[in-house]
């Protein structure tokens, strides 16, 4: 597929329903969109909050999505990339190095301490890619889910 140079922007409550699917395609799961649609509004009203797409010929082919906390044990603020989808017709083009590079400029207006994130332990050429991106493997992750 032939496409102009993609243009990032701030993610918006008409870019709910693409979002969601991108989320679903990324978890391999189907969440309830009426839930996911008041999280998704609850979220892009918080400052705290970075969520970014990117538009390749009027279509969205990527979102990255960036949350903020003050951590006592990191003395500071820390935000943490919590999605990163690029739609698969649009991979391997630079898209998600843009939305890194997009973000990581939109977060130079705060003042933290780290920006981190978490892949799960199957997603290797993302691990890759999060490496060629300048992070550094440093911690391991544990979860447990509510019984």
């Amino acid at each position: 597929m032939t496409f102009t140079h993609p243009i990032v922007r701030q993610a918006c409550m008409e870019d709910c329903k693409l979002i969601y699917g991108f989320v679903c395609e990324l978890e391999e799961w189907d969440f309830d969109y009426s839930i996911f649609e008041n999280l998704y509004r609850r979220n892009l009203n918080n400052p705290e909050n970075i969520y970014l797409v990117a538009e390749v010929n009027g279509f969205l082919s990527g979102y990255i999505s960036c949350h903020g906390q003050f951590l006592l044990h990191h003395g500071g603020r820390v935000f943490e990339i919590q999605e990163l989808y690029v739609a698969p017709e649009f991979r391997s083009n630079g898209i998600g190095q843009l939305l890194v590079q997009n973000l990581e400029s939109a977060l130079s207006l705060f003042d933290y301490r780290s920006l981190e994130v978490t892949a799960h332990k199957k997603r290797e050429k993302t691990h890759d890619f999060y490496l060629k991106m300048g992070f550094h493997f440093t911690h391991l992750k544990f979860t447990k889910d509510k019984i």
